[in-house]
């Protein structure tokens, strides 16, 4: 990889920053901010000020009106969400909100990913019309299911969809769709997740009636749409910013006794809770949940009432992780090797690979993982549980799955989904064969649509993805891996930088964690360390001989570690962090490269 370090600020763009710090200063131009006003709301995220009025979201206030009428006649809800960690914290949303306001006609249906696939499906319809449901509520799906809200129509339920997802071309006929990527809506943010979405229309339901909570009283709820915010992979600016901020604040202190039983079970101390420890601690076993079958077990921890319910489902959703981490290694093994055989080092622009056997709630981390190490988009399928053709896809950063989905011709699937770096689909079994074939002309043809637009320049810098269900193991791709912020001497690091570092947190997509180099340092010792020795641990010294440790987690079989020897200089790529295990306070850095 060949990195390029960030200039340093002209006078001029300097100015403005004032009395900031020269490393804020930098940081926040190098991320696109450069006038005072837009430093001083970034830096300090504003609830009451940053987050938008509900109303302007499209059919917000006509769905809270009719949401409103249906709780005072006590109507029976349904609220159907996805299976991942956006859709299941937006049910737990729900669940906590009517239970908050002593509301109990309600049913929380989440489908199971392999037997029902994602989104809205018939059968779930026909379920939730014999059990008497008045009014469907979709969280994180629903925008492309035609055919299912039909259906709902026809059984006489008001069906109210609120999603995050790219907009079909022909919409369900709900009542109301409440989706900010709508080309009609107004709303000013257009990268909410899908829990953000669903508490959205919770604000706009309150706006109409309190229903006797206090003012203010729903953020509470915020400690939700953080973990959702942060596991979803959408951009950390604007509304989303204000969520992850808060939302962290809220899960320091949160009473939810399922969430508090699972950080103790993984040693994460609550009060000192980041953005880190929900994105590759807390978030995969949440997605462990559906991918193993079980997606309800993640929803039960979430919203436990009891001691021993938290403690139930603490440890079952960890033991399934581990469960889901040994068949996903054999996957990504048995995916590598049968790319390899077939493509050798002739690769096409999109790799394209199935295999009947096996299990589509899987793929998506496979697919990752090798977008990742092939660089280029990566489309895998298998078989569901009703036999259909079903995978999922992700990007290498730069291409947009659902754009090269939406070039291929018409046929070629059956349903399709997802945002920029990943996504879903369906295939007919007749269309699979050419597969491969139509994905790379629809590539090759958005690649050439790209280049006559900017005369054959550059398409732009590519942003590796990260698989925040991988529990870390390339840790290295939350970064920008194009730039180094600055360059610094291990003297700078310091528990007053790491703090001016603070103020941009928390980190994410469009606010990487800040990456510095640290050029000529020789690391008196190396040490790999944990049950199966695949972390490693570089010991350096700085000049007044005080230690300063750089830790990478699963960096054992990392290619870089053929260059470092004790005592032997490199030149290291890291960022700066505080680790609190076993409740010390500890500075270190944090290995994203050795060059």
């Amino acid at each position: 990889m060949n990195y390029s370090i960030r200039r340093q600020l002209t006078p001029t763009e300097r100015d403005p920053f004032g009395n900031m710090s020269d490393v804020v200063s930098h940081l926040l131009f190098h991320r696109g901010i450069t006038t005072a006003e837009n430093a001083k709301d970034f830096l300090n995220p504003d609830y009451d000020f940053g987050v938008h009025d509900p109303f302007l979201l499209k059919d917000a206030e006509r769905a809270a009106e009719r949401i409103v009428s249906a709780i005072k006649g006590n109507e029976k809800i349904a609220i159907y969400s996805d299976y991942d960690a956006d859709g299941i914290p937006a049910a737990a949303l729900f669940n906590d909100f009517f239970k908050r306001i002593g509301y109990q006609n309600f049913v929380i249906y989440i489908p199971h990913r392999h037997n029902e696939g994602f989104g809205l499906n018939v059968d779930a319809v026909d379920q939730l019309a014999e059990q008497g449901v008045q009014i469907l509520i979709t969280l994180d799906c629903g925008i492309s299911d035609v055919e299912p809200v039909a259906r709902a129509v026809e059984k006489g339920m008001i069906v109210i969809v609120t999603d995050h997802h790219e907009p079909p071309a022909v919409l369900p006929v709900a009542f109301a769709i409440i989706d900010h990527k709508q080309s009609d809506c107004s709303y000013p943010d257009k990268n909410l997740c899908g829990t953000g979405v669903g508490f959205k229309l919770i604000q706009a339901i309150l706006k109409k009636e309190r229903f006797g909570l206090k003012e203010g009283h729903e953020k509470w709820l915020l400690d939700l749409v953080g973990i959702a915010t942060l596991s979803d992979m959408v951009s950390l600016t604007g509304e989303n910013r204000i969520f992850a901020h808060y939302g962290l604040q809220v899960l320091r202190k949160t009473p939810r006794k399922g969430l508090v039983r699972l950080l103790q079970k993984l040693k994460i101390a609550q009060r000192y809770l980041t953005e880190d420890d929900i994105s590759f601690m807390i978030t995969p076993r949440i997605n462990a949940a559906s991918r193993m079958g079980v997606p309800m077990d993640a929803f039960k921890l979430l919203a436990a009432e009891t001691d021993e319910d938290a403690d139930l489902a603490a440890t079952h959703l960890d033991e399934i992780n581990n469960e889901r981490k040994g068949v996903v290694a054999s996957l990504v093994k048995e995916v590598r090797k049968t790319i390899g055989k077939r493509h050798g080092q002739t690769m096409p622009s999109v790799i394209v690979l199935g295999n009947p056997e096996w299990r589509p709630s899987l793929l998506g981390l496979a697919a990752n993982s090798c977008a990742e190490e092939f660089r280029r988009p990566v489309f895998l399928w298998g078989r569901d549980g009703d036999n259909l053709i079903k995978g999922s896809c992700r990007s290498e950063g730069e291409s947009s799955v659902v754009e090269i989905m939406r070039a291929a011709p018409t046929g070629v699937f059956t349903q399709f989904g997802g945002h920029h770096h990943s996504g879903g689909f369906a295939v007919a079994n007749e269309a699979v064969h050419y597969l491969e074939q139509r994905l790379n002309e629809a590539q090759q043809k958005i690649l050439q649509m790209k280049n006559s637009i900017s005369g054959g320049g550059d398409l732009g810098t590519v942003a590796p993805l990260v698989d925040r269900e991988d529990n870390g193991t390339q840790l290295a791709a939350q970064y920008d891996n194009e730039f180094i912020d600055a360059e610094l001497t291990l003297e700078a690091v310091t528990w007053g930088l790491n703090e001016e570092l603070t103020r941009l947190a928390p980190f994410g997509i469009d606010n990487e964690k800040p990456v510095f180099l640290f050029k000529n340092v020789a690391p008196a010792t190396v040490r790999t360390f944990g049950k199966t020795n695949n972390h490693v641990e570089l010991g350096f010294k700085k000049a007044n001989g005080s230690p300063l440790p750089a830790i990478s987690f699963f960096g054992a079989t990392s290619p870089w570690m053929e260059k470092v020897k004790p005592g032997q200089p490199i030149d290291l790529v890291a960022s700066i962090e505080k680790s609190m295990f076993r409740g010390r306070p500890e500075l270190r850095l944090r290995v994203v490269d050795v060059l």
